[in-house]
C-alpha cells in the first residue's frame, strides 16, 4: 500500500513538472504575442508620459527673523513703551509666527481655487517649532523654485504691512495717552498756581487788616502759610502780581512726557525694511521630477505588458486544446 502511494507521488510530481515545462514552452512559443503587448504598453506608456502634465517640487527652509530685519518695528515700539517692556526675542517669535500663519491661509487659498496649487508649510525637525520647511510644486523646475520664492515674498511684504498698521493703532494709542497726561499735568500745575494766588491773597487780607504794610521778618525763608501776612500788604500785592504772570511750574515728569511725546511723532517706519523670516535655505532648484518617472513607468509598462501577453498565450492556447467531456 505504501509502495503504491509513494508512486502515486511521484507521478504527481512528474506531471506538475511536465505542466510547468509545458507552460513555459508555450510562452516561448507565444513569444512574438508577448512581444507585441509589451510594445505597444510601452508605446502607451510613452505616450503617457509625454502628455502627462510634470510636477517639480521646490524646497526652502526659514526661520525666525534677525534683530536687524524688523530694527524698524523694535526700535519704534521701545520708543513707545520704553526698552522695559520691549522683548526683541518674543517680537521676533511672534513675527515668524504670524508669518506662519498667513503662509498657511495662503497655502489653503491656493489648495481650493479652481486650479489648486500645492503649497505646503511645516516644521523641518518634528516636535520643533523651527525652522520652518516650505514646499511649492510646479510643472517645471524653474517654474516652482520662481513659485515659491513669490509666495514667500508675498507673505513677507502682507506681514511687513501688518506690522506698519500694528505700529500705527500703537502709535495712535501711545500719543493719545501722552496728551492726555500732559493735559492732566497742565491742569494740576494750573491748580497749583491758583491755589497759591488765592493763599497771598488771603494773606493780603489779613495783613491789611493787621495794617501791616512792610514786612515784619528778616529772613523770608522763615515764613510759612500761617505767617505769610508778616511779609506786609506791600510785598503780598507785588507777589499777587508776579504769580498772575509767571508760568506754570512742572515737574520733571511733565518734560519727559512731552520729550517721548515728540519722539512718538517722529516715528516713521519703513514697511520694506521689516522682514518676518530670514532664510536657512533659499528655494532650491530640483533637479529631479517628482512626476511621471519615465524609466519606471516604462519598466512597469512593460510588465504589465509581459503579463497581459502570458495571459493571452495561455487563454488562446487553452482555447485551442480545450475538448468537451463526453
Amino acid at each position: 500500500m505504501t509502495h503504491n502511494d509513494n508512486n502515486f507521488v511521484r507521478g504527481n510530481n512528474n506531471s506538475e513538472q511536465v505542466d510547468l515545462i509545458d507552460i513555459l514552452m508555450q510562452l516561448w512559443r507565444g513569444k512574438w504575442l508577448i512581444a507585441i503587448f509589451m510594445v505597444i504598453a510601452v508605446v502607451i506608456a510613452g505616450i503617457y508620459v509625454s502628455v502627462v502634465k510634470e510636477k517639480w517640487t521646490s524646497t526652502a527652509v526659514i526661520t525666525m527673523p534677525d534683530a536687524g530685519q524688523i530694527a524698524g518695528y523694535t526700535n519704534a515700539m521701545t520708543l513707545i513703551y520704553g526698552g522695559g517692556k520691549v522683548d526683541n526675542l518674543d517680537i521676533q517669535q511672534r513675527v515668524i509666527t504670524r508669518f506662519s500663519g498667513a503662509f498657511s491661509a495662503l497655502a489653503e487659498t491656493l489648495k481650493n481655487q479652481s486650479a489648486p496649487e500645492a503649497l505646503t508649510i511645516d516644521s523641518t525637525v518634528k516636535g520643533q517649532p523651527l525652522p520652518l520647511k516650505v514646499t511649492y510644486q510646479g510643472d517645471s523646475a524653474k517654474h516652482a523654485q520662481q513659485q515659491l520664492a513669490k509666495y514667500i515674498q508675498q507673505v513677507d511684504e502682507q506681514i511687513a504691512d501688518e506690522l506698519d498698521q500694528d505700529l500705527a493703532t500703537n502709535i495712535k494709542s501711545r500719543l493719545t495717552e501722552l496728551q492726555d497726561s500732559l493735559k492732566t499735568q497742565q491742569k494740576v500745575a494750573q491748580e497749583q498756581k491758583n491755589l497759591r494766588i488765592k493763599q497771598i491773597t488771603q494773606a493780603l487780607t489779613f495783613a491789611k487788616d493787621a495794617g501791616i504794610n512792610q514786612p515784619q521778618v528778616q529772613q523770608t525763608q522763615d515764613v510759612t502759610q500761617d505767617t505769610l501776612f508778616l511779609l506786609g500788604s506791600d510785598a503780598l500785592e507785588s507777589m499777587i502780581k508776579n504769580e498772575a504772570s509767571r508760568p506754570l511750574v512742572f515737574s520733571g515728569d511733565y518734560y519727559r512726557t512731552w520729550q517721548n511725546l515728540l519722539d512718538i511723532q517722529r516715528i516713521k517706519p519703513d514697511p520694506a525694511n521689516m522682514h518676518a523670516y530670514r532664510y536657512v535655505m533659499k528655494p532650491t532648484d530640483p533637479l529631479f521630477r517628482d512626476s511621471p518617472k519615465r524609466s519606471l513607468t516604462v519598466l512597469i509598462a512593460a510588465l504589465l505588458g509581459a503579463m497581459f501577453g502570458a495571459g493571452a498565450v495561455l487563454v488562446r492556447n487553452a482555447i485551442r486544446n480545450y475538448q468537451p467531456r463526453t
